[in-house]
């Protein structure tokens, strides 16, 4: 089975400092349709204004990723972790048993956007945990790159989690494939650019899920440059 979501079908919000977009069900955003995927719950597109933040506020039991794709995005937690990611940065944050963090517009000119996710741990009630790497998208041109992986595998950051977030930078014209488990599940996110992903075109935005499906998924860029994320996730 393979689920569309086009980019224009998610919740939006306008708050002036904050532009998000909202894949699954999120704040005042509620979809019962869209509640998440397996136990990936949020895909948040933001874009926050220069001065711009969140106030500090608390989470638990979650597994926190943000993926800048312009700009530079300030961190702080009550745990002590502090500082600023840029482009090509991920950082992950486990809140585990419960923590408190903001973030912030880290530039007072330019605005920053980003993508926010979260992924259910396997289990409750760890010590919360930080970590923050830098993925240079060039080095993933047109080929598959693990950012977070159960193992911390080829470098990826070590996720509490049988999940497996990769990402892929395709220019105009480049290929790739993906190999389906059909024992797993795997949600396809398009962050920037357009692509063809089999008969269909994706852009900025739009994603799709796949549930049960085997084979291969073959992608080709569109756009003169186009970012994939492609989450694999258990059943």
């Amino acid at each position: 089975m393979i689920v569309e979501r086009p980019a224009a079908a998610r919740g939006a919000v306008d708050l002036g400092w904050l532009q998000s977009r909202h894949t699954f069900s999120f704040g005042h955003y509620y979809d019962p349709a869209w509640m998440g995927f397996g136990v990936l719950r949020v895909i948040n597109e933001d874009t926050v204004a220069p001065g711009g933040g969140f106030a500090p506020h608390r989470h638990a039991n979650m597994e926190i990723i943000s993926v800048v794709l312009d700009g530079a995005l300030a961190h702080k937690d009550s745990a002590g972790n502090a500082g600023v990611i840029h482009a090509g940065d991920v950082q992950w944050m486990s809140a585990g048993h419960g923590i408190e963090h903001s973030e912030y517009n880290g530039s007072d000119v330019a605005p920053v956007h980003f993508l926010q996710i979260w992924i259910q741990p396997a289990r409750l009630n760890h010590a919360p945990a930080y970590d923050q790497k830098h993925f240079a998208p060039d080095d993933r041109r047109g080929r598959w790159v693990a950012l977070a992986a159960p193992d911390g595998a080829d470098g990826a950051i070590a996720l509490r989690q049988d999940a497996i977030l990769r990402a892929t930078r395709l220019l105009a014209g480049d290929a790739l494939d993906a190999a389906l488990d059909p024992g797993r599940r795997y949600w396809l996110h398009v962050a920037a650019g357009e692509v063809a992903v089999g008969e269909r075109v994706l852009a900025a935005g739009d994603a799709l899920g796949l549930v049960e499906e085997g084979g291969t998924l073959a992608l080709r860029g569109l756009a003169a440059v186009s970012d994939v994320l492609l989450f694999e996730l258990p059943a």
